[in-house]
C-alpha cells in the first residue's frame, strides 16, 4: 500500500484517484483558512510555482478539527484561498485527518511517517513529504515553513 493506493474527492466533487500522481513528489498539507498558520498558503504557492515543473504537487486537505478554523463549504474555501494567495495546487474536499472518522489516506500518512511514533496530527499544516512511488519521506510540524523544507524536495526529486 502506498498514497497511489488512495482516492479522495476534490473541492468540485470529483474522485480523484491518487495514482495519478505515480512519478510525481507530493507535499501532502491539511489547510484551514482562519488559523494563525493560513499564511503559509503563500509559501506553500510559492514553493509550487518553483517546482511545479520538476514533477512536484502539493495536495492541500481542509480540516475543521482544530478550533473550527474551517468552518466553510468547499466553494468558501476555494475562493479564500483562490482570491487571497493564489491557491493554483490541488485542493481537495475537507476531510478528518484524526479520529475515527479520519480520511483514510491521513490514516496511512500518520502510521506510516517516519521517525514519529504513529502519532496524531497536532494541528493545521502538518505536512507529509512524499516520494515519486508513493511512499512516505518525511513528516514534518505544521510550524515548518514551506521554504525550509525546499533541500529536502529537491532531494527527493
Amino acid at each position: 500500500m502506498t498514497v497511489h493506493s488512495f482516492t479522495a474527492e476534490t473541492l468540485q466533487g470529483n474522485a480523484m484517484p491518487l495514482s495519478e500522481y505515480s512519478g510525481k513528489v507530493l507535499l501532502i498539507v491539511n489547510t484551514a483558512s482562519k488559523c494563525g498558520l493560513t499564511p503559509q498558503y503563500e509559501s506553500l504557492q510559492e514553493l509550487y510555482d518553483s517546482l511545479k515543473d520538476e514533477q512536484f504537487e502539493i495536495l492541500g486537505f481542509p480540516c475543521n478539527q482544530f478550533g473550527a478554523q474551517e468552518p466553510g463549504s468547499e466553494k468558501d474555501i476555494q475562493e479564500f484561498c483562490s482570491i487571497n494567495y493564489g491557491v493554483r495546487f490541488q485542493m481537495f474536499a475537507k476531510v478528518d485527518v484524526n479520529g475515527e472518522n479520519a480520511h483514510p489516506l491521513f490514516q496511512y500518512l500518520t502510521h506510516e511517517a517516519p521517525e514519529v511514533e504513529h502519532g496524531d496530527i497536532p494541528w493545521n499544516f502538518t505536512k507529509f513529504l512524499v516520494d515519486q512511488n508513493g511512499n512516505v519521506v518525511e513528516r514534518y510540524e505544521p510550524t515548518t515553513e514551506p521554504h525550509t523544507i525546499l533541500k529536502d524536495i529537491e532531494a527527493v526529486l
